[in-house]
């Protein structure tokens, strides 16, 4: 199962200034415990008895606060600070950098009103926030914005941003842990797909690799009466009509599959890249398109000839949005419109994101090793709705890695193909096409149905120092 988190926990300060009403920190903590209930987050928060007020204004509160959140390190995703007035921005940066989380930051200040604009009810936030992120900037500790300079704490501009902050933090936490397994060789004529473990090590990012001849042994000792193979298949037949492939097929597929999964807990892994052409179909007799379509569809990505890149980049495009992503190529132009392109792959899609998916066989890798050896693709066309687009690249030139994203549309047009495709629509795509080239990105890309491409670029760009180029 993904170990992608379904409630996030947050921790909460509340900034304070004593010359400045007090009385407002008490009633934003109300606030803020009703709001972040409301919207399923936990919060690791100071009360009342821990501060004054449950804030931090001093620099010994904000070693307190700092402690509360070392407690729950291993818990907090993120930090958000809220500035009900001015706040002192020296104890919260100290709180901060004293608790060293790592994780990101949201800055919320709140709004004044003009008939509230004497000493005893005003709060200058406004004012506040800026000095707040210039601390925040001499200390080192990146951080993200609302929206608005200033906006309600309790208003739905403020739930919004908070629900992207939680995107961001997904993205941010996942990527700082994740574990990839690369099974089998890069296949030969895939150049493309190279890419360096030791700047992904860097990063923090493990590569977990297995050699393919130890999947067909451990394949070809499983018993057709095992109940764990009984269990894969149904889930294969679940994911994608299955009524048109050979019994034999599906028992194998199935026996595959439980030697992937296996390995995958056994090594807590998170995403993988596989190799496919043309060992699995000479060894095996079957692609493992139906196998990655499942496990993509649990948020559990797996991308094809072992494009470990393309696995971080639809696993990353999966925890922002929690919704399956998939791998295909920039692979036809659409007539003569050039804002639009076929994205095309084999059969490997999340099986949700496909209109009527069925299973079938790999015709254009049939076409070397026989159709009946390439049992197992998915055929779908991609449903229409938003479309976000990203790639991960390791440059050894530059000793750094780097990305893309941008969002388009996936689009109903006609289109008579066979395999898993889209017709996508994405403004100035012509422009997108020749930075790809001249930057010497992939030909692969991972997409999945999100309109998430500003959390993704801020993620990389803000927090996890990688370069991201975003389409506009």
């Amino acid at each position: 199962m993904s170990k992608l988190p379904q409630q996030l926990t947050f921790g909460v300060i509340i900034g304070n200034r004593g010359f400045f009403p007090s009385y407002l920190v008490g009633e934003a903590r109300q606030q803020a415990v009703a709001l972040f209930e409301k919207m399923n987050i936990n919060t690791v928060m100071l009360d009342e008895s821990q501060t004054h007020l449950g804030g931090v204004e001093t620099r010994q509160e904000a070693k307190i606060c700092a402690e509360l959140f070392r407690q729950h390190r291993e818990a907090i995703h993120g930090v958000v600070v809220l500035l009900p007035n001015f706040g002192d921005e020296k104890a919260i940066a100290e709180a901060l950098r004293l608790a060293g989380l790592n994780v990101p930051v949201l800055v919320q200040a709140e709004e004044d009103n003009l008939d509230k604009m004497g000493l005893a009810t005003r709060r200058d936030s406004f004012c506040g926030k800026i000095s707040l992120c210039n601390n925040l900037r001499q200390y080192g500790i990146p951080f993200s914005l609302t929206r608005q300079h200033v906006c309600a704490l309790s208003g739905e501009v403020f739930m919004q941003d908070l629900q992207r902050f939680s995107q961001l933090c997904r993205v941010v936490n996942a990527m700082r842990r994740v574990r990839v397994g690369a099974i089998g060789a890069r296949p030969a004529g895939f150049n493309t797909v190279r890419y360096s473990e030791k700047l992904l090590e860097k990063m923090g990012i493990a590569v977990e690799t297995l050699d393919l001849s130890e999947i067909f042994t451990r394949t070809n000792r499983l018993r057709d009466d095992d109940i764990r193979v009984a269990e894969k298949r149904e889930i294969l037949e679940a994911n994608a009509d299955a009524r048109g492939i050979p019994g034999e097929k599906l028992q194998t597929m199935a026996k595959l599959f439980v030697v992937i999964s296996e390995w995958v807990n056994d090594n807590d892994i998170d995403t993988t890249a596989i190799q496919c052409w043309t060992s699995l179909q000479e060894n095996l007799g079957i692609n493992v398109c139906s196998i990655m379509s499942v496990m993509s569809g649990q948020l559990m990505p797996s991308a094809c000839e072992v494009d470990v890149m393309g696995a971080l980049s639809m696993y990353a495009l999966a925890s922002c949005s929690l919704n399956p992503a998939s791998l295909a190529d920039w692979n036809n132009n659409f007539g003569d419109d050039r804002d639009k392109c076929v994205l095309f792959h084999c059969g490997n899609f999340a099986s949700a994101s496909l209109e009527s998916p069925t299973m079938g066989t790999a015709d254009i890798i049939g076409t070397t090793v026989g159709k009946e050896n390439t049992c197992g693709a998915v055929h779908g066309r991609m449903k229409s709705g938003d479309l976000t687009y990203f790639r991960l690249s390791t440059d050894d030139f530059s000793g750094e890695i780097k990305a893309y994203v941008g969002e388009g549309m996936s689009v109903d047009d006609p289109l008579d193909a066979v395999g898993c495709r889209a017709v996508i629509q994405v403004p100035q795509l012509e422009s997108l096409l020749a930075w790809i080239c001249r930057n010497g990105f992939e030909h692969h890309v991972a997409m999945n149905h999100s309109a998430t491409a500003d959390v993704l670029q801020e993620a990389f760009s803000q927090y996890l120092g990688v370069s991201c180029y975003r389409h506009q």
